[in-house]
């Protein structure tokens, strides 16, 4: 074989082994996540539920453009999440569009197309050397799978944190988000929530934009316990929001056996009767406790909602007359303690509260948990702050609170649980006294009485009001967790919708959201003070090796040939 021959074969095997790498490229791709939080490896979850997808799902995302550093950022870690999501399936799809892209007609018609979808965009000044110029960008992602769709906001809403911290977060939640999404769009059929009635519970006004909120993902309804035997087994959820009569033997009964069958309840409990209200046109009042008489109900469950008032430096504020202008009445604004805003607990806390911003609750008591046959796993959610107070009942409660400067000392408890879930295998609240009425209302619907339940959540939230959106004077509604006093939104929506869909992530897809992506800002300080440093170790260091460099060749160089 000549020599030719055996360059022209080594140029053709490279070139093959190149061909081959790359279509082996194509076909399979990995990555190594060396981080230390595993930004870039997606939960176990995540991955089954990827692997498990029997139809192209498409990723529409509407993040194409040019945009400042953070939406940049964002931009691209959306893109890596895709791609995360396209190594573990062939199935998975997606294109990045600029809805402000086109003509003005044709831009106007995109921007209505969204608008009906809900798709509101984000309004970003940005300054240009012409002046500043407004942006409308859209952060979201519109998925498809199996001919059902769902849009996705990738931007977290704003807060009080550092624009940074926001979209640390919002980047931490990308893989829950679109786990979340495929999980939503993978059921055949919506499961059914029903708000309790026929107790003085909400009305249908005071839930609808948290209804509102569910609606995508669930049908929302409301059901009379008055009206049958027992509860229906097509309704997979009860959400007993703030009611304010009592419970007979037989609903209760009814709620006990619906959880024995494996129906989810979320309770939102006022143990006092309290409210803002209360304190017009009177010195002080003294609340007293809602006959509900379900105590024993959430006793056997593991839960007492205590009789007493929360009292938390860590609250919102109301307006109070401090003087008068003429016939003008002027008002100040107050830190009102019974109104505290609540946070999930500092250490370790579940998937459904991470980086959730505060709930603001009103007049909230505390819970405790019960050491009950079964061992349940008990969960905190929420807590007070590390400065509050409990007031049990008979307690007066009155403005003058606010005249005087609060010691410190009267703040003596830390961390009081206000919202708490519990997993697992509950007993009955009636084994071995059904009495012949309750077995005559079972037999009817041709169902046996269950002394345990199959595996089950439930959560106990000691505020009725955390579900209440506000009224406006021409009969519509505000949002969720809106405080007409300081005009803020708390994350009281966020808390609930993300607590209704733990309970029934059955996939453990909320894991997801439990992921740190640690934000690892730079120390300005630290950088003013060694930019020389940092300078000369970037621009001059260099160069000194190089000049070091050629020297030593040159003069290797030069020894070489003068010995020749």
């Amino acid at each position: 074989m000549t020599k030719r021959t055996k360059s022209l074969l080594n140029l053709a095997l490279i070139v093959g082994i190149a061909i081959f790498l790359n279509i082996l490229g194509g076909a399979v791709h990995t990555y190594f996540d060396l981080t230390e939080e595993g930004r870039f490896t997606l939960t176990e979850p995540t991955v089954e539920l990827t692997e498990s997808l029997e139809d192209v799902v498409y990723f529409q995302v509407l993040l194409e453009g040019d945009f400042p550093a953070g939406f940049k950022r964002l931009q691209r870690s959306t893109r890596e999440m895709i791609e995360d999501f396209r190594s573990h399936s062939g199935y998975v799809e997606y294109s990045f569009e600029n809805p402000n892209e086109g003509s003005v007609e044709e831009v106007n018609a995109n921007r209505k197309q969204l608008a009906d979808m809900a798709i509101t965009p984000v309004n970003l000044r940005v300054n240009t050397t012409e002046g500043t110029k407004q942006n409308l960008i859209y952060p979201y992602a519109i998925i498809t799978y199996l001919g059902r769709t769902k849009t996705v906001n990738l931007l977290e809403p704003e807060s009080n944190l550092n624009p940074e911290i926001t979209l640390n977060n919002s980047i931490s939640l990308l893989e829950y988000k679109f786990a979340n999404a495929i999980q939503q769009l993978k059921r055949a059929e919506k499961p059914i929530l029903a708000y309790l009635k026929g107790h003085g519970e909400l009305s249908e006004l005071q839930t609808k934009d948290l209804t509102n909120a569910l609606r995508g993902n669930f049908e929302v309804g409301y059901f009379n316990m008055d009206s049958t035997f027992n509860i229906p087994s097509q309704i997979d959820m009860i959400m007993v929001a703030k009611p304010t009569q009592p419970f007979s033997e037989q609903d209760k009964f009814k709620l006990d056996q619906f959880i024995m069958n494996g129906g989810k309840v979320l309770w939102m409990i006022d143990r006092m009767a309290m409210n803002l209200d209360s304190l017009r046109g009177v010195p002080y009042f003294v609340p007293q406790d809602y006959p509900l008489d379900i105590e024993d109900l959430l006793y056997k469950y593991g839960f007492r909602v205590e009789p007493n008032l929360l009292a938390d430096r860590q609250c919102s504020k109301i307006p109070q007359v401090v003087g008068r202008q003429g016939d003008r009445p002027q008002f100040d604004m107050f830190d009102w303690f019974y109104h505290p805003i609540v946070t999930p607990p500092e250490k370790n806390p579940h998937p459904i509260v991470k980086s959730l911003n505060g709930v603001n609750m009103l007049f909230p008591s505390s819970v405790d948990t019960i050491r009950t046959k079964i061992p349940t796993k008990k969960t905190i959610l929420l807590t007070s702050s590390r400065f509050s107070k409990l007031q049990y009942s008979p307690v007066r409660v009155s403005f003058d609170i606010l005249r005087y400067q609060p010691e410190a000392s009267w703040f003596n408890k830390s961390a009081v649980p206000v919202a708490i879930m519990a997993e697992g295998v509950f007993s009955s609240a009636y084994a071995n006294r059904v009495s012949d009425e309750m077995a005559a209302s079972l037999e009817s619907v041709g169902k046996p009485f269950k002394e345990q339940s199959v595996e089950n959540k439930m959560v106990v939230i000691s505020d009725g009001d955390i579900g209440k959106n506000l009224l406006t004077a021409d009969g519509n509604y505000k949002p969720l967790g809106f405080n007409a006093f300081t005009e803020k939104t708390y994350a009281n929506k966020d808390f609930l919708v993300n607590t209704i869909e733990y309970l029934f992530d059955d996939k453990g897809v909320i894991e997801a959201r439990g992921k740190d992506v640690k934000l690892r800002l730079m120390d300005k300080a630290k950088i003013e003070q060694t930019r020389g440093l940092w300078q000369f170790v970037n621009i001059a260091l260099p160069l000194i090796f190089l000049g070091i460099f050629a020297f030593v060749f040159n003069w290797l160089r030069r020894r070489k040939y003068a010995k020749g």
